[in-house]
């Protein structure tokens, strides 16, 4: 018993220390530390962001690379990526029904390529109602409808269509010394990206009098479309010297149309979205250039913006994504 108490004694002589209380103390500061950075119970239960994309179609190449760099970005920043399409570009109901299911099941921001330029505008109105970010990439929204509706898109995110269509025209002067005629395969009517582009284009190359548009009808984007105009305008334009296409896939489409006539190399095609198929075609000589975009960067760019607005921050009203002409003697840097 004695020696018991005497253990005590020198135990609580011990804590009574000059070196043991500085031994707490240092304790229970790093056990202060660690608490405060812990995450609490509502950051560890806090759900990944609900970002949607929303794309014209899931079958055109020029989008599936945008949402191969969608899909990227979202699992880099831990983002809970929802992809939604309709089968064909030029359906814009479906877009629409998609944009309204998606507002509301109560999504975190969305990040839509428009159909319709002023079709879209009415789900943009009710996701702003929602308090639910809009992000818009690839195609603009109207500007003047826009502003008309009173609503707000946090940023666009795309290439220069206008830019795009006019080198390609500068390019094509050049190619015949001022002297073609020519055809142009349009997107569709009315649709901002398509008709910016063909607007471009007539602006490169209205300096050359000697370059003749002899024929310019739309193909809707489609390939089969692309094959069935072209092959018409072939029959009543014989003497065609080139052709600009304002997407790949109608381009393509004309090359199968250029190659049943029996006329392979002797119509020079230039394309716009340099997908992989058109490279391949540039590097053979059956199309002869075509307008890089790079889609994968929109979709990147369009899941790290709108992870940044959710997190409060300002963003640039627009961000611009580089183009640049492919041709056989220059491929993408």
């Amino acid at each position: 018993m004695v020696k018991n108490l005497s253990s005590v004694a020198n135990k609580t002589k011990l804590v009574r220390s000059p070196q043991m209380k500085r031994i707490v103390l240092l304790l229970l500061f790093v056990s202060l530390i660690l608490l405060n950075c812990a995450p609490s119970q509502d950051e560890a239960d806090a759900p990944r962001p609900r970002v949607a994309l929303v794309m014209k179609t899931l079958n055109n190449p020029f989008f599936i690379d945008m949402q191969t760099g969608a899909e990227e970005a979202a699992k880099r920043l831990d983002v809970n990526l929802i992809v939604q399409a309709a089968e064909r570009e030029l359906d814009v109901e479906k877009q629409m029904q998609i944009l309204e299911n998606l507002i509301q099941t109560q999504v975190d921001a969305i990040c839509v390529t428009p159909s319709g330029s002023k079709e879209i505008i009415p789900a943009i109105a009710k996701a702003n109602q929602a308090r639910i970010p809009v992000l818009v990439l690839d195609t603009r929204v109207d500007p003047e409808a826009a502003k008309e509706a009173g609503i707000k898109i946090e940023t666009f995110i795309g290439s220069d269509n206008y830019e795009g269509g006019r080198i390609a025209g500068q390019y094509l002067v050049k190619l015949f010394n001022g002297k073609a005629q020519v055809a142009i395969l349009e997107g569709i009517p009315g649709h901002e990206t398509g008709d910016s582009r063909l607007r471009g284009f007539h602006d490169g190359i209205k300096e050359a009098p000697g370059i003749e548009v002899v024929a310019s009808q739309p193909a809707n984007w489609e390939r089969d479309q692309g094959f069935n105009v072209f092959q018409n305008i072939l029959q009543a334009h014989r003497q065609i010297d080139a052709l600009f296409a304002c997407s790949d896939l109608m381009a393509l489409g004309a090359v199968e149309a250029i190659a049943a006539a029996g006329k392979t190399g002797q119509i020079k095609v230039i394309g716009f979205d340099a997908l992989q198929e058109t490279r391949i075609a540039i590097a053979d000589g059956t199309i002869e250039a075509s307008v890089a975009q790079y889609s994968d960067e929109m979709g990147r760019i369009g899941i790290e913006s709108a992870v940044r607005v959710l997190n409060g921050e300002k963003i640039p009203e627009s961000i611009p994504v580089k183009i640049e002409l492919i041709t056989r003697d220059k491929q993408a840097e």
